[in-house]
């Protein structure tokens, strides 16, 4: 699953359950809904493809507002060797029943600067993943994350890397 589909099952899962569980409300399909807005913080390691492992530090903000189904959250990360990734995009929550236990799909375009480190092909870079945790009845979050990053094919190189990370989610409401 190293490619975009993490994405694709991000929109296909969402559109689905936008077309049951939203369409027929009277704010419609992606109709604004509330929920709680989060500072995570994650560490992890860019897993060797064609680059070098490395450690990554991982900062995102989701939105206290859905769209839909949809979330929307925005994310910074910098590795040790330099490289940074900055984009925004949307999420997509799978709670299993009252447990506490949860999946998260994300798909996020933004910008990447290699900084002399490994080149993705060009600027524009898609971050797409699944994370997997617990949320307590406090609402902070744990959870194990795995993600792609690539250009998705736009540019002629289109190299991609992984990353698997352990992330903690503060929530600000």
């Amino acid at each position: 699953m190293a490619d975009g589909t993490f994405a694709a099952l991000l929109f296909i899962i969402g559109l689905t359950d936008m077309g049951i569980n939203h369409c027929g409300t009277y704010e419609g399909c992606l109709g604004t809904g509330e929920t709680r807005s989060r500072l995570s913080i994650s560490g992890g390691e860019v897993l060797e493809r064609r680059a070098d492992p490395a450690a990554e530090l991982y900062l995102r903000y989701d939105l206290a507002q859905t769209r839909g189904p949809f979330g929307g959250a925005a994310g910074l990360s910098v590795t040790e060797n330099g490289e940074a990734w900055v984009g925004f995009g949307a999420t997509y929550l799978v709670p299993f029943g009252r447990s506490g236990a949860y999946a998260e799909l994300h798909a996020m375009p933004g910008l990447y600067f290699d900084n002399g480190g490994f080149d993705l092909g060009g600027p524009i870079a898609f971050r797409s993943g699944l994370e997997l945790g617990y949320e307590t009845a406090q609402g902070w979050r744990m959870a194990l994350s795995y993600d792609h990053r690539s250009n998705a094919g736009i540019y002629d190189e289109n190299p991609g890397i992984e990353t698997v990370q352990f992330k903690v989610s503060i929530p600000l409401k």
